[in-house]
């Protein structure tokens, strides 16, 4: 197997999978993909009135594109989506979409169902190729990363009601896994199936004993689950003494940061981590370089053109809603300290669709970026602007002072004496800091203030009350258990408002 390893890196190299590109170089490969998406959907029902066949090889095609089509979200795009799974033909794409990867939602809890196209999921298996590639060129060990592979997904059991399948985007795409990793891919289809996510862990943790894993993939959260159950079941003392080959881990659709000390603890020696961008809009970017912790390449030629909307005042509201002036920037426009929304047109017919995570690039010269948070996913009671990013590095920070590990945490903002404040839910399973709320409270709002000026100003002013709940890590995944959250792509949401917020504490009250 090292050598057929050996082979394919040496075949990536003749086809430039590992080139550097960056930002001048970018924004011309980006206009080519524009403009061959144009091409294919300037005679579907949504290119005809956006007037795409005008915008073909325009020497201003990137400015004119975005006075054609309106910027919006999922709602945005739904009507035409809905007609397309109505069975009408040619709608945003001119292809048949038949699998619609069903996304959960962090932000408003409710299911959205997004196009799947032939075209992308080609484009998803090339980048996961060129990803593995890419973690092999690393000084991880080839003959460990040639053991077995454990993927971590959603059933592939996908639902059909005649006119198409929906799912997880991870069981759509596990269920069309490469010839090449087939033979090295674990769980087997049988597992790959099972859609009680209880019942998945359990199979998964009976099998492990016979496999030599080398490389794993999947959700932080999930992952430390099955690891737990693994060494409970064998009376282990680390994943290592199962799999002793294990090197390599593939983490996304959360920050890692709360997971990572968790996860460290039940290995048996330092494992390397790769963060990867895989919505179920497209595969976004993955992580190339072992030295650059939260920096991953942005894909520029997968399928995906890629607008950026400056997260800030004059583009979106303090709930987080794009206003209707909004300005996107092209690539060679971006900077390194700003936020930006990102805004994606791609080959499942999704047009200037904000994808809802919001960036920061952190290498110009290597198109990297990094994940801050969500649009909707940051308090901003009276302007302390506490985005995700700051939330994570805060209870990193904290967590490593008391050597705990706090892995999931949920922040909500309410109404306090007359002004306002934030409560903050967080996951800890140690004794050791019972009763000591306030102090771990005063700790997180200090490191705070000094990770945000904003956040350290309205704490004099407006922003009267900072409170912390210590809650055992059950809780969470109990909350998502009651709410059918449970599964590979689920995850905590960091911040909780309106009906969310409400039944997180309708469930904390009535478990008490």
């Amino acid at each position: 197997m090292l050598t057929l390893i050996q082979r394919l890196l040496m075949q990536a190299k003749n086809r430039g999978v590992f080139l550097k590109v960056n930002i001048e170089q970018g924004e011309a490969i980006q206009r080519k993909t524009l403009n061959k998406l144009l091409v294919k959907a300037q005679d579907t029902k949504f290119g005809v009135k956006h007037n795409f066949k005008e915008l073909i090889d325009s020497p201003s095609v990137l400015s004119d594109y975005t006075e054609s089509a309106t910027m919006g979200d999922y709602l945005n795009m739904l009507p035409w989506w809905t007609r397309a799974r109505m069975g009408e033909e040619n709608v945003t794409w001119p292809d048949p979409i038949v699998n619609y990867a069903v996304s959960s939602g962090t932000s408003d809890g409710s299911s959205k169902y997004i196009p799947v196209s032939h075209d992308m999921l080609k484009h998803i298996r090339r980048a996961s190729l060129r990803q593995v590639l890419s973690i092999i060129q690393t000084d991880v060990p080839k003959d460990h990363i040639a053991k077995q592979w454990l993927m971590i997904g959603g059933s592939t059991e996908l639902e059909y009601n005649g006119m198409y399948y929906s799912g997880d985007l991870s069981g759509i795409t596990t269920g069309s896994v490469p010839i090449l990793f087939q033979r090295l891919s674990k769980p087997g289809i049988h597992i790959r199936k099972e859609k009680n996510w209880t019942e998945k862990i359990e199979k998964i943790t009976l099998e492990a004993k016979d496999w030599d894993v080398g490389m794993v993939a999947g959700v932080p959260a999930w992952i430390k689950l099955l690891m737990e159950s693994i060494i409970d079941k064998y009376n282990l003392d680390n994943i290592h003494d199962i799999w002793p080959h294990f090197e390599a881990y593939i983490h996304g659709g959360v920050a890692l940061t709360p997971y990572k000390k968790a996860l460290d603890g039940l290995m048996g020696r330092p494992i390397k981590y790769f963060e990867t961008y895989l919505a179920s809009e497209g595969f976004i970017a993955y992580q190339t370089r072992l030295d650059n912790e939260g920096g991953m390449r942005l894909l520029m030629r997968n399928g995906i053109y890629y607008e950026f909307v400056p997260f800030d005042r004059y583009n979106f509201s303090e709930s987080g809603e794009l206003l209707p002036e909004a300005k996107a920037i092209t690539l060679s426009q971006v900077n390194d300290k700003d936020e930006y929304a990102l805004i994606i047109s791609t080959c499942s017919g999704t047009w200037r669709y904000m994808i809802g995570d919001t960036i920061r690039f952190t290498n110009l010269d290597r198109c990297e970026i990094m994940i801050t948070g969500r649009t909707k996913h940051f308090l901003s009671l009276c302007g302390e602007h506490l985005s995700v990013d700051n939330m994570n590095k805060a209870i990193e920070l904290v967590a490593n002072e008391y050597d705990v590990s706090f892995e999931e945490f949920t922040v909500c903002g309410i109404p306090y004496e007359g002004f306002f404040a934030h409560e903050w839910f967080i996951s800890c399973d140690d004794d050791r800091l019972i009763g000591k709320e306030n102090e771990i409270r005063d700790k997180l709002d200090m490191t705070i203030k000094v990770l945000n000026d904003d956040y350290r100003v309205e704490r004099s002013a407006a922003l009267t009350g900072v409170m912390v709940n210590l809650l055992p890590t059950q809780k969470f995944y109990d909350w998502m258990a009651a709410n059918g959250k449970v599964g590979s792509q689920t995850k905590f949401p960091r911040v909780l408002k309106k009906e969310l917020l409400e039944s997180w504490k309708s469930f904390l009250s009535s478990s008490n």
